[in-house]
């Protein structure tokens, strides 16, 4: 079988032109090929289209490309998480494209599967959908995204064998999986290279024939940047919430918890509970958050944060996680939110006065979950409410929610009409009429 080139670094990073596209794997640091991106750092390479799920940390990975000046359009469904990503935004001295996190990575399968695009019911109705071809299909408006390709793919691998076959680890598969088939020239960092025949064929995650060459590194801790560590943890009003919404999840339903207060309910789940948790980083059968250690250890969350994995568990990359989303395999979405109003719509990715420029996975999850539960702080910190009688904010879906969990109260959609169901231990009705602009009847 025929053997890859071993290359250096520096020429890996020799292999990408000026006013290139990028492709660079990776959910926040974790399965981020951050020696290669760091390496084409070192170069004067420049007017970088790079396309990923994030662009990096504040000068690591993706970060470092952008403070040396040397991305010129940036697209991915994540800035929010690199300061200096929305700075650049900001100042204009990026181009940049929002897209959510199922649907770039379903555009970089279809890219690498030789497939022009596809439909999706994802963002239809929300800024995101606004100027995309739409198609009914079955009584359903779909919106179509073409397919992503890259000139360079930057992936990371756990173990590579001569010949370019990867085995990725835990939930490294993420966008790299994807990446690898969409690009003219593919390049895998692996943390360790062996001879031909030394990965069972059964394990091979990533055939040989989608990689060109091959280089051997080793990840530190300082390399996974925020997710090298556990979470310290939430206050007392958060925990409350997720303590509260725990309590509408069923035995036997696949729930995928979002970033905020629904990743505390991963620490609340026993066995006997019998929930299977669901993160579109890539793993089903989520655990607790682990006593110590970080993502050299463990998986990650939806927060990019570790966690342990419950005995049954399974790994997968991105857009096989988003087509559970979108194909009706995962019962229940528990998000948080910024606005919810009285139809039942959603606004939980855009917070007032800053730029669109952090929508992640939220819209898939709002639109394919059969039942989503927002979990959210009753006002905003200047006191304003957030349930609200029309969202002003820019919306993640229409007409979506159907429970809704705050410190003071749960409201439920019954039949359409926001419904009051329950007052939370320590508030009162007053206190939930003066701090909710929204009109909503009483169901006690």
């Amino acid at each position: 079988m025929k053997e890859l080139p071993r290359i250096t670094l520096e020429q890996a990073a020799d292999l990408v032109h000026d006013s290139a596209t990028l492709m660079v794997g990776g959910f926040g640091m974790t399965g981020h090929p951050v020696h290669l991106v760091h390496a084409l750092a070192e170069t004067s390479t420049g007017n970088l289209t790079y396309i990923g799920n994030n662009a990096g940390e504040p000068n690591l990975g993706g970060g470092r490309l952008l403070n040396h000046g040397q991305i010129s359009k940036a697209i991915a469904s994540f800035f929010t998480s690199n300061p200096d990503a929305v700075k650049a935004a900001q100042s204009g001295s990026i181009e940049v494209e929002l897209l959510p996190q199922g649907s770039l990575v379903e555009a970089i399968r279809a890219g690498g599967a030789g497939i022009g695009g596809f439909y999706t019911p994802t963002a239809v109705g929300t800024d995101l959908g606004q100027g995309r071809e739409t198609k009914v299909i079955d009584g359903q408006t779909y919106a179509f995204v073409p397919a992503l390709r890259a000139d360079v793919a930057f992936i990371h691998a756990w173990k590579a064998d001569a010949a370019g076959n990867l085995m990725y680890r835990m939930t490294e598969r993420n966008f790299n999986k994807a990446m690898a088939t969409a690009a003219d020239i593919v390049i895998a960092e692996a943390e360790e290279i062996v001879p031909v025949g030394a990965i069972d064929p059964e394990h091979v995650h990533t055939p040989g024939n989608y990689v060109d060459y091959l280089v051997e590194v080793s990840t530190s801790l300082e390399d996974l940047g925020s997710s090298g560590s556990v979470d310290p943890g939430a206050g007392a009003i958060r925990m409350r919430i997720a303590e509260r919404a725990l309590q509408e999840l069923k035995p036997g339903e696949v729930v995928n918890l979002g970033i905020g207060i629904p990743t505390l309910i991963s620490n609340l789940l026993t066995p006997a509970l019998g929930v299977t948790l669901h993160s579109e980083s890539g793993m089903l059968g989520v655990g607790p958050s682990p006593q110590e250690g970080g993502a050299l250890d463990y998986p990650v969350n939806a927060g990019k944060v570790p966690v342990t994995e419950l005995p049954g568990s399974s790994y997968f990359d991105s857009a096989d996680a988003f087509a559970m989303i979108r194909g009706g395999h995962v019962e229940v979405a528990v998000m948080g939110g910024l606005e919810v109003d009285e139809s039942a719509s959603l606004a939980n990715w855009a917070a007032p006065g800053r730029p669109l420029l952090g929508v992640g996975g939220a819209m898939d999850l709002a639109q394919g979950a059969k039942r989503l539960i927002v979990t959210m702080t009753h006002c905003r910190k200047d006191g304003s409410p957030k349930i609200v009688p029309k969202c002003a904010l820019p919306l993640t879906a229409l007409e979506a929610v159907n429970t809704l969990i705050t410190e003071l109260a749960v409201f439920k959609f019954v039949d359409g009409d926001l419904t009051l169901t329950e007052i939370m231990p320590g508030s009162s009705l007053e206190e939930i009429h003066t701090q909710t602009s929204a009109s909503f009847t009483e169901a006690l």
